[in-house]
């Protein structure tokens, strides 16, 4: 199968959602010219500008134009240039969006697709770099997916767009331009983990640009005889546990790996449910791998620091799984 560039992906799936449904409309900020990554360019030519819809700089008024759609039968995809910008519209997400099937006893559903950046790459700086994931996990009602391949990336996003419920759909920035093969296989449910490498040493559950850079590391590792199992959760709610927790029934040792501050990351919670769940598998505490408790540098070698790197998370795995207990997570 040809390999296609991440953004590719996402521009496709918009492109055949679009096709195969009429009810499908996009909104966002300069999304007729493309966008600020070019998912949507040529979009408006083939489809029109009554479902490409360029909108104000207006984040809370684009989602509330979006919920009500969505409540009115379309199946409208916003785009959010960059999660931090969520943050003006997280009534309109948080109160209603996620609430109205609930608050409606099922009569409403709201088939809402919001498209965003996240993650820290290029010196954006604090507001234009966060992972906010946890933040909108933690509300019922809520999907989260965070996708690291142009595969998932496409097949991901139109299962999303078919959702009849709210889904953020996170796009890593630095990922737009990695090419890997696309197309929707029939086979795969995305809101599952996956296992993209098998390892009996120590179990590292990521998502996203960090699916990557955890592979980097578990490559360093494998010529030290330590075999990683790396999951990638994909779906970060609702999570897919079981597949998490029967990998660390084979490991006996586990990691979170993200970039997102520590501090309240969803690390935490995937540590607290294994404590419930596997906690007679576990050989040692659960270890968070996470940013520091800052707000993304612009500076090119402070941004080098504040990202987990290959480097550092080896170094952390090596030991969690070394002789010596590892002291705490962190």
């Amino acid at each position: 199968m040809p390999e296609v560039r991440f953004i590719d992906a996402i521009g496709q799936a918009l492109s055949d959602e679009l096709d195969a449904d009429p009810a499908v409309a996009l909104l966002g900020e300069d999304i007729t010219v493309g966008g600020p990554y070019g998912a949507t360019r040529g979009l408006v030519e083939r489809f029109g500008p009554w479902r490409i819809r360029n909108t104000p700089i207006s984040e809370a008024s684009v989602m509330g134009l979006a919920v009500g759609a969505a409540l009115t039968g379309l199946r409208p995809v916003v785009e959010v240039m960059f999660i931090d910008f969520a943050t003006l519209a997280m009534d309109q997400l948080v109160n209603h969006a996620a609430k109205l099937r609930y608050m409606s006893g099922g009569a409403l559903a709201v088939p809402l697709t919001v498209r965003s950046s996240f993650g820290v790459s290029g010196g954006y700086g604090a507001h234009h770099s966060q992972s906010l994931e946890a933040w909108f996990a933690h509300v019922p009602g809520m999907r989260v997916w965070a996708p690291s391949t142009p595969r998932d990336a496409y097949s991901g996003l139109r299962a999303a767009i078919r959702a009849d419920d709210p889904v953020l759909f996170l796009e890593h920035r630095a990922l737009y331009f990695t090419r890997g093969p696309s197309g929707d296989t029939g086979q795969d449910d995305p809101l599952r983990a996956r296992i993209v490498r098998s390892g009996r040493e120590v179990t590292v559950v990521t998502w996203g640009r960090m699916v990557h850079t955890v592979l980097e590391a578990a490559a360093i590792l494998a010529g030290e005889d330590i075999e990683v199992e790396v999951i990638d959760a994909r779906s970060l709610s609702p999570l897919d546990l079981d597949t998490i927790a029967a990998s660390v029934g084979r490991t006996h040792h586990v990691a979170v790996a993200h970039e997102a501050v520590t501090t309240g990351g969803l690390g935490a919670e995937i540590a607290a449910a294994l404590g419930g769940t596997a906690f007679d598998d576990l050989d040692a505490p659960v270890l968070r791998i996470g940013a520091p408790f800052a707000p993304p540098p612009a500076s090119p070698s402070l941004e080098a620091i504040f990202v987990p790197s290959a480097a550092r998370i080896a170094a952390e795995l090596r030991s969690l799984v070394g002789p010596e207990p590892h002291p705490a997570t962190r």
